[in-house]
């Protein structure tokens, strides 16, 4: 928690310093009026897609819907958070409390990046820095050194927590969700500990490799939500369905989260080698591409074949009996679990999930509503 706020010591100063080089949010708002700038997201208003399928629906239901519900949902860095909660309603509470801070997260993030394409000469051109190099530009442009050194330990401290919560999390379920289940039963702890210690440095070597991979790309964020769109959006149809539906068989969320990685990967593919949409940007390795464009259209694809394989492989397959399912899926409580009384007696205001998330869809519109008045 400590190294969030480090992060933001060092990206608030580029933010203010940024904001009074360019003239404001005024001059800002100017300066990347310039099409040459933001023409990756020409199109994307609806009526005025430049994509057949209209741009905007990717943006709105694969971004907006299946990438950032499944991150904030599934990934698992985020639900080991919840799952160290004391309680069912202070697991509830984690990702609410959260997103309060994460609704300030785009000012830091996103301005910056547009100041930078306003300041720093061909970003992302041939012969220029990439956009992954525009965090360290800034902070080397506008922060004296002892604050550089601040800013570059927060990022360092980030990169090393989110590593850890990642490593962590792939050798647990490694270990207890399909070795011990599957491949070695009845075994006692300390075996099961050894094989979690080999799964982190299997875990770790991956990482390693996947870096030269990313290191390949010139904006990071395309390779995030590349992965996102194999693994996260099917696995979020799938949770989605099985929390609701206590009808969803094993099997049918087996084979329809193949089916969705397969589906964003059909996706990926025609996108860059047979071209029969996402035209227009120059965010991905074509020209003609729109390599985030086609992140989302990916995830979308992939929700909509995950769900559907779902549904159908759960109607040939058997259930499992309810009594397994209590506390698993909405409308079988655990009649067994401290949380069922704990429901029953009236929490404050600040301890209930249904307000706290009612503050903050209110917050969310009316700061929606203001940017598309200052913009």
């Amino acid at each position: 928690m400590l190294q969030f706020f480090v992060i933001l010591a060092g990206l608030i100063p580029i933010v203010v310093i940024g904001l009074h080089t360019v003239g404001g949010f005024g001059g800002l708002k100017d300066a990347v009026q310039d099409p040459t700038l933001l023409h990756t997201w020409q199109g994307t208003t609806p009526g005025h897609w430049t994509n057949p399928l209209g741009d905007w629906i990717g943006l709105a239901m694969g971004e907006g819907f299946v990438l950032a519900f499944g991150y904030w949902t599934t990934n698992f860095a985020e639900v080991q958070r919840s799952l160290a909660a004391k309680d069912l309603n202070a697991a509830r509470r984690t990702p609410l409390i959260a997103a309060f801070p994460k609704m300030a997260l785009p000012l830091f993030t996103v301005v910056p990046g547009m100041i930078a394409l306003v300041i720093i000469p061909k970003l992302g051109k041939p012969g220029g820095p990439t956009y992954n190099d525009v965090i360290p530009e800034m902070m080397q442009r506008f922060l004296p050194t002892g604050v550089l050194g601040i800013a570059l330990t927060g990022l360092l401290a980030a990169f090393m927590a989110g590593m850890a919560a990642n490593i962590s999390g792939f050798n647990t379920v490694f270990t207890y969700d399909i070795w011990k289940p599957y491949v070695v039963r009845d075994r006692d702890d300390r075996y099961y500990l050894t094989a979690g210690r080999y799964a982190t440095v299997a875990g770790i070597a991956v990482s390693v490799a996947a870096a030269f991979v990313a290191s390949e790309y010139n904006n990071i964020q395309n390779y995030i939500q590349l992965l996102f769109s194999f693994f996260n959006s099917p696995l979020f149809a799938t949770f989605l369905l099985a929390m609701f539906w206590k009808r969803v068989t094993p099997w049918a969320g087996f084979w329809g989260m193949l089916s969705g990685t397969a589906a964003a990967a059909v996706a990926h593919l025609s996108a860059y080698h047979i071209g029969w949409f996402y035209p227009g940007g120059e965010v991905g390795p074509h020209d003609t591409i729109n390599a985030q464009m086609a992140n989302f259209y990916g995830a979308l694809f992939a929700f909509v074949v995950d769900a559907v394989v779902t549904i159908a492989v759960t109607f040939i397959t058997r259930p499992k009996p309810e009594s397994e399912l209590r506390g698993l899926v909405r409308g079988l409580p655990d009649p067994d679990s401290p949380d069922a009384h704990e429901a029953s007696v009236r929490q404050p205001w600040w301890k209930s999930p249904v307000v706290l998330g009612g503050i903050i869809l209110a917050l969310t519109a009316a700061l929606s509503v203001w940017l598309v008045v200052a913009v």
